[in-house]
C-alpha cells in the first residue's frame, strides 16, 4: 500500500511517502495565479496512492479572504485530485473529522511533525526552520503543548517568522557594517536569506527553489548583485569581502533571533533538548550549541531529504500507523 503525506504551504508544497522512499518538493505559491489544483492531478497520476494524508499552513495567503476560505481551496485542490482516502491532521495532531472545527486545520503541520517526534524520541523542543518560517514546539509527556494557532504561537515565541530563503533581509536587519562605517539598510525587498545561504555555502543553487527578489538568476554573483541591492550600492561601489560580510551579519542575526526565542520557549517549559528539522537545520544547531543544549537531528535519524520535508513524512507515518493500530481520533 502506497501511502503518502502532502504538506501545502503557501509557498512550498511538499510530498513524502511513509518508507520514506519518495521525497518531492515542489515550488507553487498560493498568493498569485496559483498552478496547485493542476499540480496535484500532476502528483496523483504519477505518484498513484491508496492513501493520502494531509496537513496544511497555506491557508494564510493573502490570496483568500480569511483563513476559511483557503482552507476550503486547498481541501477541494486535493479531494479533486485523488481519487483515494483522503485525510487531513488538524492542530492536535488528530484526524479531523466532519463533526470537527474546520478552522483547526489551520497551519497544523508542525502538529504532525511534533506528534511523531512524541512518540519515537520523547520531551525535547521541537524546532524546525523552514524556507519561510521557523517552528519551536514544546514537547512534554510525548505531546506537544503549544498554541494551536500561528497568532497564539506568535504571541508565545513558538513561532519566530524568518526561514532560510524568503525571509526579507530588512526583516532581520536595520544596520550592517560596511568598510566605510555603519550602513542603514534600505527597507524595500532587494534581497532574501536565500541569498545570503546560498553565497555563504549553506544551501545549493538546487536548494533555492523560491522566487528570487529581482526575477534573475540563482548563481552567486546574482545573489551578491542582490545583496549589494540591500546598501543601495552596486557591484562597482562595493566589495565582494563586503558583500560576503553582510552576508554573515545576516546569519549570525538570524542566528541570535532564533536563540532568543528558543530560550524563551525552553524556560517557559523546562526543556533543554532540542530536536531540529529543515532546510535550516545548520541554523539550529548553531542556537543550540550557543545555548548549551542537546541537539538531535532529524536529518541524522531519517535523513537529510527527509529532513527538508519533514511534516509530510509524519503526516504519511501517522496514517501509516492508524492504519495498523487503528484508534479513535
Amino acid at each position: 500500500m502506497r501511502i503518502i503525506g502532502i504538506d501545502i504551504g503557501g509557498a512550498n508544497t511538499k510530498i513524502a511517502s511513509a518508507d520514506g522512499e519518495i521525497i518531492e518538493l515542489h515550488y507553487i505559491p498560493l498568493w498569485k495565479d496559483t498552478t496547485l489544483p493542476t499540480s496535484l492531478e500532476d502528483i496523483a497520476n504519477e505518484l498513484r496512492p491508496d492513501k493520502v494524508s494531509v496537513v496544511m499552513t497555506g491557508e494564510l495567503a493573502d490570496c483568500f479572504e480569511d483563513k476559511l476560505q483557503g482552507i476550503g481551496f486547498i481541501m477541494r485542490s486535493v479531494n479533486d485530485a485523488f481519487d483515494c482516502e483522503v485525510r487531513y491532521i488538524d492542530s492536535n495532531g488528530h484526524f479531523y473529522e466532519d463533526t470537527g472545527n474546520l478552522r483547526d486545520l489551520a497551519a497544523a503541520n508542525w502538529a504532525a511533525s511534533t506528534r511523531l517526534i512524541g512518540s519515537e524520541i520523547g520531551d525535547c523542543l521541537f524546532v524546525d526552520v523552514g524556507s519561510t518560517t521557523s517552528d519551536i514546539i514544546p514537547i512534554k509527556d510525548g505531546k506537544h503543548v503549544a498554541g494551536l494557532t500561528d497568532f497564539s504561537r506568535l504571541v508565545r515565541s513558538e513561532l519566530f517568522y524568518a526561514g532560510t530563503l524568503r525571509t526579507n533581509i530588512a526583516y532581520l536587519l536595520e544596520k550592517v557594517n560596511v568598510a566605510s562605517g555603519e550602513c542603514n539598510i534600505a527597507s524595500e525587498l532587494f534581497s532574501t536569506t536565500a541569498d545570503a545561504y546560498l553565497l555563504l555555502g549553506d544551501i545549493t543553487e538546487e536548494l533555492y527553489t523560491c522566487e528570487t527578489a529581482d526575477g534573475a538568476g540563482k548563481t552567486r554573483t546574482d545573489a551578491m548583485r542582490r545583496l549589494a541591492r540591500v546598501v543601495c550600492a552596486d557591484l562597482s561601489e562595493i566589495s565582494p569581502e563586503e558583500i560576503y560580510n553582510i552576508a554573515q551579519q545576516i546569519k549570525e542575526r538570524q542566528i541570535t533571533l532564533l536563540s532568543e526565542a528558543i530560550a524563551v520557549v525552553a524556560e517557559k517549559n523546562g526543556l533543554n533538548r532540542i530536536v531540529s528539522a529543515g532546510l535550516g537545520e545548520f541554523l539550529i544547531k548553531e542556537a543550540a550549541t550557543r545555548l548549551g543544549f542537546e541537539c538531535t537531528s532529524v536529518a541524522d535519524i531519517w535523513g537529510a531529504d527527509t529532513s527538508k520535508v519533514f511534516p509530510a513524512y509524519a503526516a504519511a507515518r501517522i496514517l501509516e500507523e492508524d492504519i495498523d493500530n487503528p484508534r479513535k481520533e
